[in-house]
């Protein structure tokens, strides 16, 4: 355990299935800091499931929710900010969370997250026919949007040892 303030948040954004979760989680720990998870406080506030969510409202609803949780989020200092994939499909959350944060970019390959994801119900933008191409769509569509984070950090591997280690490499002197 690891006690240090960085008065700033630290950021993760990617795909889904990329290990954002999971490496929040392991640093939190690690770091003896709160995680917060934009897509459990979206399901908190809205008491059900992002499909059902998506499913009843749309999107853009969903996405409204979203954007005023990392409104929030991005005032605190000292948390894990753990964002859902489609996070920097608003630039102005971008903007919020840079404000107080370093974003890290968990980037693993379309062929890789389709193998984690593969039969995950769980996920309304794959839930139709073939999620394999809509995930490789999904990942052209943001990879640009992804890339301006502050650093990006090799996610393709199943252990979360090595993305944790290079996070706290980055923001531990």
């Amino acid at each position: 355990m690891i006690q240090k303030k960085l008065n700033k948040n630290i950021v993760l954004i990617g795909l889904m299935g990329s290990g954002k979760t999971m490496i929040a989680k392991a640093l939190a720990k690690k770091l003896t800091i709160d995680r917060f998870s934009t897509d459990e406080m979206v399901e908190d506030k809205e008491n059900r499931s992002i499909v059902q969510i998506v499913e009843d409202k749309g999107w853009l609803y969903f996405r409204e929710i979203e954007h005023k949780i990392v409104k929030k989020l991005s005032r605190k200092k000292d948390i894990i900010i753990d964002c859902g994939g489609g996070v920097v499909l608003n630039p102005e959350n971008f903007v919020l969370l840079r404000k107080n944060g370093i974003i890290f970019y968990l980037k693993a390959s379309p062929q890789v997250l389709y193998k984690r994801l593969k039969g995950d119900r769980t996920r309304p933008l794959i839930n139709g026919p073939n999620p394999q191409a809509r995930i490789k769509a999904i990942f052209k569509e943001r990879l640009p949007l992804y890339n301006q984070a502050d650093f990006t950090i090799d996610a393709s591997d199943p252990s979360i040892e090595g993305p944790v280690a290079e996070i706290l490499q980055k923001i531990l002197p």
